[in-house]
């Protein structure tokens, strides 16, 4: 790294750390834990079919893959219908005992030969079967904290359902797992209010979020997006990332300014410091006279 011009680091925190402690430029990037929250006024056909999509591409080994779905109570049980429908297999409370041991070591970091393999040989380590038409696995889940790992990054065909009461609820659950991990990242909505949509992307510590698009696609940019496309997708000072822009080509590239004069564009005093304008600092405070005899202000 150190003879390059410029490093850019796609992977875990140790290359990312060294890449910018190589002494020269470096784009780092950061993890994912997309989280994607489904109102009820969604599609619920084209959620679950775009999460799909999203969740099996590359055996959801993505930092951009589904990983937790925020559900309004209202529509839940109509949504993990459609997933199931298609292709996603729910995992019963002692199939998600088994498979919790088998994707995180007792120190809580992800076992690595349950990264980005099929579903059924996911489920053959942890010691149970799924049927060989299923194309991704389900567990719901209730808990968020680190020792809660299932609403951490999963990288795998894993996704957790979450069931929230009333907005307000998602937007307090998007928070406390962006705590466990993912910040700057991405997130995303099935929503048909201009409403949730905004409070959504107030709230969200994520540098994007997808409107009714599959997440891992649409985050690395497409024809009917207007992201630019990359594999590498800046967190942002949220994820410890120089930049929160999707690195592409105009990163890589050395820019010369060049500047002509042009007519005097300068704000008043006044249109500067509004309201503190032509104010007067009041109550100084006198500090006790010092050994010398002398008062400060």
């Amino acid at each position: 790294m150190a003879e390059c011009g410029l490093t850019l680091a796609t992977g875990g925190r140790p290359m990312v750390k060294a890449a910018y402690s190589s002494g020269k430029p470096a784009y780092g990037v950061g993890a994912g834990n997309s989280t994607i929250g489904i109102d009820e006024t969604a599609d619920i056909k084209e959620a679950a079919c775009n999460s799909r999509i999203s969740k099996t591409s590359d055996f959801g080994s993505g930092c951009s893959a589904d990983g937790s779905l925020l559900i309004d109570d209202r529509i839940y049980e109509a949504m993990r219908d459609a997933l199931i429908a298609e292709g996603g297999y729910l995992c019963n409370g002692d199939e998600k005992a088994k498979l919790e041991k088998a994707m995180w070591n007792s120190e809580g970091h992800r076992t690595i030969e349950t990264v980005a393999i099929a579903p059924q040989k996911l489920a053959q380590i942890a010691g149970f079967s799924i049927p060989a038409d299923r194309k991704f696995i389900m567990v719901e889940q209730k808990g968020i904290s680190k020792q809660h790992r299932f609403s951490s990054e999963k990288l795998s065909a894993v996704m957790a359902l979450f069931r929230y009461h009333g907005f307000d609820d998602a937007l307090k659950k998007v928070v406390q797992i962006y705590e466990v991990g993912g910040k700057g990242h991405s997130c995303g909505i099935y929503s048909f209010s201009d409403e949730h949509v905004a409070r959504l992307a107030a709230v969200a510590p994520v540098s994007r979020m997808m409107v009714h698009q599959p997440q891992s696609k649409a985050n690395a940019g497409a024809f009917n997006n207007g992201m630019p496309m990359t594999s590498s997708l800046g967190c942002g000072i949220w994820g410890g990332n120089i930049t929160n822009e999707n690195i592409a080509l105009k990163h890589y590239m050395n820019v010369t300014w060049v500047s002509r004069p042009i007519p005097e564009d300068r704000p008043s005093e006044a249109e500067l410091f509004g309201e503190f304008y032509n104010t007067e600092t009041l109550g100084r405070m006198r500090r006790p006279p010092s050994r010398g005899g002398l008062g400060r202000t």
